[in-house]
């Protein structure tokens, strides 16, 4: 097993162990490889290359801080293995993979991706007993190797673990800020435990973003109370202030963005709701009181109706009482006589 001095330590590049030779004539001949002629390209990015220039890299940059992240994987895991890690500056990472497995490690398979491409010799392996390690070390010192890393672990089944690199989030309020026109507005925007070389406002013109203007000092204000915080005031609000607002942060390794949506109501708008409610109450009354109207005079018609069949029969009966008084008038004049 070959051993690297200084950041790796004692892990060793997969493959069969060869006879020790001398230190000194192998590292020169490894540099000589390493080192481009005057015929052969410069790297594109110096996280791309062979193990001894990458070391002589991460020697050069010494002074940055030192990122360590683990992830531990085994044989059935009950979720996929992901990590966050979130970085503002250049700095020097080592991402470790363990796998712990009850077979042959030397038939496991041990494999390297950045965004799905393939990081071929790039990292090292070191197996302990079942535990079979992994380890992929760099620099970071710009946007482009901000990303995903990937290490996976093949034999019969594949196990993955994910190490997802970026600048730190933003965060605001998820409901949107809701005002008058004619009122003031304070949009908000917050970076926890973080701290960005600038903050930036935009509006947004339909899909394209236009800086705030920060001259307009009679509409705009632009401050923070802490250096991991941003505020932009609108003042003299109109309706055509609405719209989605944009505060990007700026970091070494990037930009970080977050919208809030801003809702501008005229005066009329509240009142909508109150004179909705005052016309149901009106439409209600109105029904209640033709539903009266309605009863009493379905109520009025029986009585009338009563009232006339008493009367037709009261009719006969009159007629009746004088025809049976009569013969009596005439018995009583006969006996009188």
């Amino acid at each position: 097993m070959l051993t690297l001095p200084g950041l790796w330590g004692p892990l060793g590049l997969r493959g069969p162990q060869e006879p020790r030779q001398p230190r000194l004539p192998f590292l020169l001949c490894l540099l000589l490889a390493a080192r481009p002629s005057s015929a052969d390209p410069e790297p594109a990015d110096a996280n791309f290359t062979s193990l001894p220039v990458r070391e002589k890299m991460m020697a050069k940059y010494s002074n940055l801080s030192l990122e360590i992240h683990n992830i531990s994987l085994t044989e059935h895991p009950s979720m996929p293995v992901e990590k966050n890690i979130t970085l503002e500056r250049s700095c020097n990472v080592e991402l470790t993979c363990q796998f712990t497995t009850s077979g042959d490690v030397n038939s496991i398979n041990v494999t390297w991706r950045k965004d799905n491409e393939p990081l071929v010799d790039r990292y090292l392996i070191n197996t302990t007993g079942n535990i079979l390690s992994t380890q992929y070390a760099f620099t970071i010192v710009n946007s482009k190797q901000l990303g995903t890393y990937s290490c996976f672990f093949e034999d019969e089944k594949m196990q993955r673990g994910t190490f997802n690199i970026k600048v730190p989030e933003l965060h605001r309020k998820n409901k949107p800020l809701i005002t008058y026109v004619g009122d003031s507005a304070v949009l908000t925007c917050k970076c926890e435990g973080c701290f960005p070389l600038n903050w930036s406002w935009h509006s947004s013109n339909g899909s394209i973003q236009v800086p705030v203007d920060v001259q307009m000092n009679d509409k705009y204000v632009i401050n923070g109370t802490y250096a991991n915080e941003t505020r932009l005031k609108i003042m003299h609000l109109s309706e055509e202030d609405g719209g989605s607002y944009w505060c990007q942060a700026l970091f070494q390794l990037g930009e970080s963005e977050e919208h809030i949506e801003l809702v501008v109501l005229s005066f009329w708008v509240p009142l909508k709701p109150f004179l909705a409610i005052v016309a149901e109450v009106v439409l209600l009354v109105a029904i209640i009181l033709l539903c009266e109207l309605y009863t009493q005079k379905k109520k009025k018609r029986p009585e009338r109706g009563r009232e006339f069949e008493q009367i037709e029969q009261l009719k006969p009966d009159d007629s009746n009482g004088v025809e049976n008084n009569a013969p009596r008038h005439r018995k009583n004049e006969a006996v009188g006589q």
